[in-house]
């Protein structure tokens, strides 16, 4: 069975064709991010105006490169929530003409649970349940995957999501958007132990909260430039990396042996961290379990990992009709 796909909840237009939820056919991205970079981050507007620039063209690449016509596909598959509003509602509307010119059911997906879905094209062998971290530029989530469909989430983030706080502490010391992958790049010549960080405590066992931890970058950033003194962006990005990778693995680490799994997995752009995947990889032979992350190609905004979770809601009859809306906000274990 293969779907076409299309997402563009931020700042990527990107289209896919994916066969029986493992098998990228094609998949096309047109990003945005040197267009953004001059604004520190994503603008709504201007995102919502290149999606409708850029989403007939990347669609009809993607079909070209899977050799199909769009006759030809079963499905259409879309990012329907969560996002910016008005970058959804192109893919949306843009899906929904789709489906309704060519005959084709509509899939409506949750783009959370297509960030899951992206171990399952790296990973063709994996199967639910199990569990998953999540962490992304607007979610922190540890859930359990039940099955394709059902997810039952364990903890999250209570304020600020780990991407968020990358983006912003990378910002704060001076480098460019997207923060997170400059934060990464820069941190690899530091030293993890020259400012030490706060670790932050939450109610709930698996909950997150890094706001105070970036509030503690950026006030260590601004009484350096106060007071003249020199900052090591090094040291101080290998610093922050080191310990957000440590929360993030520690809660999911406590979650994996509370509920006794042993397979685990890492999904969302945060996903592609250098030391969060290392300190997985570390973590997981440790204790003995088998980790599963996306390739890094997968670990971003795309339209593949929207096929492959398309699949499995067209199987669970999860299909919509023409009243189809875009939505903002969603949790991850509920249906459209």
């Amino acid at each position: 069975m293969k779907l076409l796909s299309i997402e563009s909840s931020c700042d990527e237009t990107a289209a896919a064709v994916v066969e029986d939820g493992r098998r990228v056919l094609s998949s096309v991205i047109d990003s945005q991010v040197r267009e953004h970079q001059v604004y520190g981050g994503v603008v709504p507007e201007i995102a919502s105006r290149r999606h409708t620039e850029n989403i007939v063209g990347t669609t009809r690449l993607a079909l070209e490169q899977a050799g199909l016509s769009l006759a030809e596909v079963d499905a259409i598959a879309v990012t329907a929530a969560p996002g910016l509003i008005g970058a959804v509602l192109v893919g949306v509307n843009f899906a929904k003409g789709l489906a309704l010119a060519a005959g084709k059911p509509l899939v409506p997906v949750h783009h959370i649970r297509g960030h899951v879905a992206a171990n399952y094209i790296t990973w063709p062998g994996l199967e639910p349940p199990f569990l998953c971290l999540i962490v992304s530029g607007g979610h922190s989530h540890i859930v359990r995957v039940e099955d394709y469909t059902t997810y039952r989430i364990l903890g999250r983030t209570q304020d600020d999501a780990a991407g968020e706080a990358f983006d912003k502490a990378a910002r704060s010391v001076g480098l460019p958007y997207p923060g997170g992958v400059a934060l990464d790049r820069v941190s690899r010549g530091g030293d993890p132990e020259r400012y030490p960080l706060p670790t932050p405590h939450t109610a709930g066992k698996y909950d997150f909260s890094f706001s105070g931890l970036k509030t503690a970058v950026i006030n260590l950033s601004h009484n350096a430039a106060q007071k003249g003194e020199a900052l090591s962006t090094e040291d101080l990005a290998a610093s922050f990396c080191h310990k957000v990778s440590g929360i993030l693995w520690d809660k999911l680490e406590a979650a994996a042996r509370d509920t006794g799994e042993s397979r685990v997995a890492i999904a969302g752009g945060v996903s592609a961290n250098s030391w969060l995947r290392e300190r997985a990889e570390q973590g997981c032979r440790q204790n003995g379990w088998q980790l599963y992350m996306p390739e890094l190609p997968l670990c971003g905004d795309n339209a593949a990992m929207i096929g492959a979770q398309g699949y499995y809601e067209l199987l669970a009859g999860n299909t919509a009709g023409m009243d189809l809306n875009g939505r903002p906000y969603m949790e991850i274990d509920s249906k459209f």
